[in-house]
């Protein structure tokens, strides 16, 4: 839900400067990056928080989020591990989030 949320938000903030951009205020659309630019910097550390979290609830470390740096290949296999199931029970990381819930 986070992802979905941060591109959602992303989005909400990039369109005004794509849509200035298209109509050919190309200096105006450069200021207007400034506020998807920012948004980008304040939520980079919950981001990468999220990422972290979510890996260790699939039972990997967190340096696996380094593979995002081969070029393609990378992104689709953490996208992959980030929409398996995660670990059912304890691991290494810490208890199952989902312990609690009823169905799993």
């Amino acid at each position: 839900m986070f992802y979905l949320f941060w591109i959602l938000a992303f989005i909400v903030l990039y369109l005004p400067a794509l849509a200035v951009g298209a109509s050919g205020g190309e200096n105006m659309a450069g200021i207007m990056m400034v506020l998807p630019g920012l948004f980008y910097l304040a939520t980079i550390v919950p981001f990468l928080a999220v990422s972290v979290r979510r890996l260790h609830d699939t039972g990997r470390s967190g340096w696996w989020y380094l593979v995002t740096f081969i070029p393609l290949i990378g992104g689709i296999i953490l996208l992959v591990w980030f929409a398996t199931e995660g670990d059912v029970g304890d691991n290494e990381y810490g208890p199952d989030p989902k312990a609690g819930e009823p169905g799993h």
